[in-house]
């Protein structure tokens, strides 16, 4: 059989399979910030399942795990240290008379 009547067939191609990144020793905790930090973006933001080749049972503990850590204050809600330091030394006008922020 020639190559031109197989077009649709995949190539022999070996292939690294990818490590899943929870162990299976690695308990999902909220305390266990090492492991939450993984799925965070830079801004805060939790990251998707496709993104983080999670299950979907894993998942949704992760996401658990993350806003209970966001309730405690273990860690933040927004990571975005630049907004902070704006909206600390503004001060907003409404009409004719200034609100100072930094009260």
């Amino acid at each position: 059989m020639d190559k031109s009547k197989r077009p649709f067939l995949k190539s022999k191609r070996s292939f690294r399979r990818r490590l899943p990144p929870i162990g299976s020793g690695d308990r999902i905790d909220y305390r266990n910030m090492s492991l939450i930090s993984r799925f965070i973006s830079e801004q805060g933001k939790i990251l998707s399942r496709r993104v983080n080749r999670l299950t979907l049972k894993q998942q949704r503990l992760i996401t658990i795990a993350i806003k209970q850590a966001r309730i405690l204050s273990s860690l933040p809600f927004l990571n975005n240290e630049k907004q902070f330091e704006r909206t600390e030394f503004t001060a907003r006008t409404t009409g004719s008379r200034t609100i100072n922020l930094n009260k």
